[in-house]
């Protein structure tokens, strides 16, 4: 925790206060420093939300029941959060103590001849992840490369991307458990997994604070199909060697040709799923817009683009000057912000976007990223 209090003081803390004021503010406790007061704007890439009452860093699973009890014992509430790349702060901030997810940790061993057991620490950088089981020949992972946020986020929306998601490797995950008060192992079974979502979002929310992930990767090369942009990228640039680190690289391209960097532009990616409708309603829509975007599901249900939804209603590089947020241009899917000063202006933007395309499609958009608290 030390190097946290170091960082800070030497100016590596991004927040709104002034340094000299939070290094004050830092409780020293034996076993981390707690600040007091701090912004989160800091620890969303989206850059609005209110103040937490407190916030301290969290570099080993030991550490969480400490600071869980150092919680209790000033009577206040305990949230985990890793980079910030797929939550919004409310305005009104956090009355408890938020934990920033720093646990480190990657281990590969020998499952069989064909496979491998990859356990990784939550706070790990998720890209750095894909990255070095991709130089060690593994598979599995590889498509979703350049997903920003820490590995123990992936698991809660069951992150997912070209054909690939994180349910379909995990076979464990590592948590300490608010309600049991102890570190509990739980099986990929038992997370409730579904399209971008778990029960670390849904009826478990906020109960597990994620230490360490344990996946089951391949040694072998991925198998194709593709999803088809990663198909076109490859037949485009020639490459027929089907390696991991072929598909990463083209994944890689495919996401920095149409998305922003959240390290330089403020977004939290995906502002909307794409929605699962009826397939009964299929022929009606496709009826009226003979060029709608969709994908089978099975065979009750089709899923359907909700980039193209939000460009068919109008908000294709919208720059919304009463709310300060945009739609990056060539990804209207993705929310920008711009100038916006609140998270309220960045929710406003939303329910905009939301009710027009209800209005035009009779369909209903589900925010991705997580309101907080």
């Amino acid at each position: 925790m030390v190097r946290l209090h170091q960082a800070i003081c030497n100016g590596l803390f991004y927040n709104n206060l002034e340094l000299d004021v939070i290094c004050k503010s830092a409780i020293l406790t034996s076993i981390m420093y707690v600040l007091e007061n701090v912004p989160l704007s800091g620890y969303s890439t989206m850059r609005v939300g209110g103040n937490a009452r407190y916030l301290a860093e969290i570099s080993t699973d030991l550490e969480v029941p400490k600071a869980v009890d150092w919680a209790e014992e000033h009577q206040v509430p305990v949230l985990m959060v890793g980079d910030g790349s797929n939550i919004i702060w409310r305005d009104e901030g956090f009355e408890g103590l938020v934990l920033v997810n720093k646990i480190k940790r990657f281990d590969i061993s020998s499952f069989d001849d064909d496979t491998a057991y990859v356990t990784i620490g939550a706070g790990e950088n998720w890209d750095e992840v894909v990255e070095r089981t991709v130089e060690q020949g593994l598979s599995g992972i590889e498509a979703l490369s350049l997903i920003p946020g820490t590995a123990g986020a992936t698991p809660v929306q069951n992150v997912g991307a070209y054909g690939q998601e994180i349910s379909s490797v995990l076979m464990t995950l590592q948590a300490y458990d608010l309600h049991e008060r102890k570190l509990v192992t739980l099986q990929a079974s038992e997370c409730e997994f579904s399209y971008r979502t778990s029960r670390f979002k849904t009826t478990d929310r906020d109960r597990f604070l994620i230490t360490t992930l344990s996946m089951i990767l391949s040694k072998r090369p991925p198998i194709p199909p593709f999803y088809h942009s990663v198909e076109y990228y490859l037949k485009e640039n020639g490459i027929t060697d089907i390696t991991a680190k072929n598909i990463r690289k083209a994944v890689i391209a495919i996401r920095q040709a149409k998305l922003p960097d959240p390290k330089h532009i403020s977004n939290t990616g995906s502002f909307f799923k794409n929605p699962i409708i009826s397939r009964s309603r299929l022929p009606q829509l496709t009826a009226d817009y003979p060029d709608i975007a969709y994908w089978e599901v099975d065979e009750y249900n089709v899923k359907l683009s909700a980039a193209w939804l939000i460009e068919a209603a109008g908000f294709k590089g919208m720059h919304d000057k009463e709310t300060g947020m945009a739609t990056w241009p060539s990804q209207p899917l993705v929310f920008i912000n711009e100038s916006a000063q609140s998270t309220s202006q960045v929710l406003a933007f939303r329910d905009k976007v939301a009710a027009a395309v209800n209005e035009k499609f009779q369909v209903e958009l589900e925010q991705e990223p997580e309101l907080l608290p």
